[in-house]
């Protein structure tokens, strides 16, 4: 009786270790996750995510980091453990990572710091009332701010749905 039990306990202790993998399958590493997220589909510029998005009639969201940041490497190792939140992304979301900054200044709204992350909705908006939790970097997230990141790709939906 005892050993069905801790069968049944290590099966679910291995599964909850287990990495998201997409309805489609595993799908092979693009370098243009850069960690964020392997098995996402990440588009390559600016430009073709506002047409993905369009097309798909999905909200973006881009992501500023850069590679030697101590404040975006912590961030992106929890980003790309958290299960939830790749789901979500590979299922609803149009994803870009930059590790560059922008002229177009909807972009940096607040100004230029990482890791930030800007939501933009099909109709090529950028939703600047979709913030995080710092008053003085209103689009930065940290380690410990996935549940309102979670919150606030759930928030980019629904904006999507009622204006439709």
């Amino acid at each position: 009786m005892v050993r069905p039990v801790y069968f049944v306990l290590l099966v679910l202790v291995a599964m909850s270790f287990a990495k998201y993998i997409p309805k489609t399958g595993k799908r092979v590493p693009q370098t243009l996750s850069r960690g964020w997220g392997d098995q996402l589909i990440w588009a390559q510029t600016y430009e073709e995510a506002l047409y993905w998005s369009r097309s798909r009639n999905k909200p973006l969201m881009v992501l500023f980091h850069l590679v030697d940041c101590p404040h975006s490497q912590a961030f992106k190792k929890v980003f790309s453990d958290n299960n939830e939140l790749q789901k979500i992304l590979d299922e609803d979301f149009i994803v870009l990572n930059l590790v560059y900054e922008t002229t177009d200044k909807h972009l940096s709204p607040d100004g230029q710091y990482v890791p930030r992350i800007i939501f933009v909705d099909p109709s090529m908006t950028v939703r600047a009332d979709i913030t995080g939790p710092y008053s003085n970097r209103m689009y930065a997230y940290e380690p410990n701010d996935m549940k309102l990141l979670v919150a606030n790709m759930q928030k980019a939906k629904k904006l999507l749905k009622s204006e439709l």
